[in-house]
Parts: structure tokens; sequence; C-alpha cells
């Protein structure tokens, strides 16, 4: 039973009172039986009317909370609702007061849901377009290819083995770039499972540079692994963490300068080892460091599509390390270099 306010309780009391002088006035009055009558007949209006005026406001007091609560409804989550109620028992300042912090409340949530949504929004609208653009550009070189030899290349032995070749890198590239997307596609989803176990993350990187000697004597880049003191052993999915490694120093490799440096270092850091990437080389402008790690973002579109990227490496490394539980940082100086850092949990 809900309990009354403090204004209902004090007008019953009134009630009550005026009943009790009602009867007071009816023995009074019963030796005067004309004015005893006309006595006892006001007294009893007057208290049938505060006490149906009392009916009157308890239901309509009780008619507004039940639509306030189902405001309530409508603004809050289902889940949210089962314990929210109005207090029934408080004044009508303090229940307005209530009412005008909570639909304040709910306004500022919903503004910053918007904003956040709006967000997603061009994000989304970028990553549609850059997605048409990746494909778009690999597809129009095979058109092109495949146009000149149907139309009289295919004789020509200059150019038919040529653009034979070139069809076939585009091709690559295109497939390059679903792998990529359905890696990405699997991590966010849960779907891929890590098969951790303990490595010597060092041995890794220095096979990895190996696999990489030929490209970095292109630009007479020195890769050089710095020793440390004990063997950094990690626990983690080895071929995700290759994969993470590799993609880091061959960035290394492309961005860097002619005859530059890249140093790969390891540190023991408590229960963890922080495993860093450096080079020399052209490194990074600061307003492009937030998004560097976005889905096809570019620092310089031209150039790195030169390189024959796909755009997507540097999101695969943050979603790798993401699913180890772990994190991916970079600092950089326009024409100083840069230096990724990420750690790895130690070998149990």
């Amino acid at each position: 039973m809900s309990k009354f306010s403090r204004l209902e309780i004090q007008t019953i009391a009134a009630a009550g009172f005026l009943g009790i002088v009602a009867a007071g006035c009816d023995l009074l009055l019963s030796h005067f039986t004309s004015w005893g009558i006309l006595g006892v007949a006001i007294v009893t209006a007057a208290t049938t009317v505060i006490t149906a005026l009392i009916l009157i406001r308890s239901v309509i007091r009780r008619f507004a909370l039940s639509r306030i609560n189902a405001l309530y409804r409508t603004i809050y989550n289902i889940r949210q609702l089962e314990d929210i109620t109005v207090n029934h028992s408080g004044n009508t300042d303090e229940l307005l007061n209530q009412i005008q912090k909570e639909v304040t409340d709910w306004a500022k949530t919903r503004t910053s849901e918007i904003e956040d949504l709006r967000k997603l929004e061009v994000y989304r609208k970028e990553f549609l377009s850059n997605v048409s653009h990746e494909l778009k550009t690999p597809i129009f070189n095979i058109q092109g290819y495949v146009t000149t030899l149907l139309e009289g290349g295919m004789e020509d032995p200059t150019i038919n083995r040529k653009y034979l070749e070139r069809t076939e890198k585009s091709v690559e590239r295109m497939i390059h770039i679903i792998q990529d997307l359905e890696s990405i596609s699997r991590i966010e989803s849960g779907e891929l499972v890590l098969d951790k176990e303990n490595f010597d993350i060092a041995d890794m990187a220095k096979d990895i540079i190996e696999a990489q000697e030929m490209k970095a004597g292109k630009k007479n880049i020195k890769i050089k692994v710095r020793e440390s003191a004990r063997s950094p052993r990690v626990n983690a999915d080895k071929e995700r963490i290759r994969q993470v490694l590799t993609n880091l120093i061959v960035n290394s490799i492309k961005y860097g300068k002619e005859n530059g440096s890249t140093e790969i270092s390891f540190q023991d850091v408590e229960d963890r080892i922080l495993i860093e990437v450096s080079d020399d080389g052209i490194g990074i402008a600061p307003e492009h460091l937030p998004r560097l790690f976005e889905r096809f973002y570019r620092v310089d579109k031209g150039r790195s599509r030169d390189q024959g990227g796909t755009g997507l490496g540097l999101a695969i490394v943050k979603h790798i390390l993401e699913a180890h539980g772990q994190s991916i940082n970079v600092r950089s100086k326009e024409g100083a270099g840069s230096t990724f850092s990420f750690t790895l949990n130690k070998a149990k």
C-alpha cells in the first residue's frame, strides 16, 4: 500500500476534526431542533466536500505519477527500468526536481550517443570510399591490360608477356586486400583463436631480418637486433606475432632513407617484454599519428600505393595485439624517424 503525503495526512486530520466538531454541534444544538438540523447539515456538507477533495487530489496525483513512470520507461533503457520508480512520498517540488534532473541527465547521455553515431557514420563513409578506391585501381589496371591484349596485343611478343605479368600483379594485389580484410573481420568478430606458446622473440626477429635482407639491400638499409642480457622469451601466438613484426620491419624499409638503419630492441618490464622497432626514416607528421592504425589510412597516399601496401597492415597489427590483451604505440618526428613499441607477456 502506498504511503500518504504530508499534505494528505494534514487534510484527513482536518476532516476528522470537522467531523468531531459536527458531532459536538449536534449535541449542543439538539435542544434547538431547527438550528441543530441546520448546523449539522452545514458541517456535514463541509466534511463531505473536504473528503471528496482529498479523494480527487489523491486520484489525480497517482494518475500523474503513473504517467511520469511511463515517461521514465520511454527515457531509460528497458533493462534499467526494473528498479526505477518515482518517489510517491516526496512533496511536489522534490518530485519536479527529481524529474528535471533525470530528464537533463537523459538528454546529455543521448546527445553524447548521437555525436558518437555521427563519428561512426563519417568513419563508415570513409571506409567504404577507401575500399572502393583500393579495389578500383587494380580492377581498372586489369581491364586496361586485358583490353590491350584482346585488341591485338596477344600477337605482339614485345608486350603480351609483360601485360600478362602486370595483370598477375594486379590480381595479387586484390587478393592481398581481400585477405587482409578477412583477417581483420575474423579478429573483430572473435573468430580468431590464438594458439599461444613460449618462444624467443629475438630469434624470430633475426629470421624476419634475414628474409627481408634483399629488400633492405636495395636501399642499403642496415637492420640489427640489439642484444639483451637475457633471452627475451614471450608467451603469444607465434605466427600472429611474426605477422606483427614482419609488418613493422617491412614498413621501416619502405619508408626508410637510403643508407639508413632499423633497430629492434627488447626490454624486460616486470611481467612483460617491451619490443621496439625504430628507424631513422622519413618520420610521420603529428596530425597523422591519431589515425595511423585506421584501415586504409595512408600518410602519403601516392607514395604508399607505389610501395605496394594495402593500407591495412597497421590496422591488422593493432587488432592482433589487442587480441593478446596488449596495445601498440608510436613515437615519431617528421624527418627523424619513427619508433613503434608494444608489449607481450613473458613466457610462463
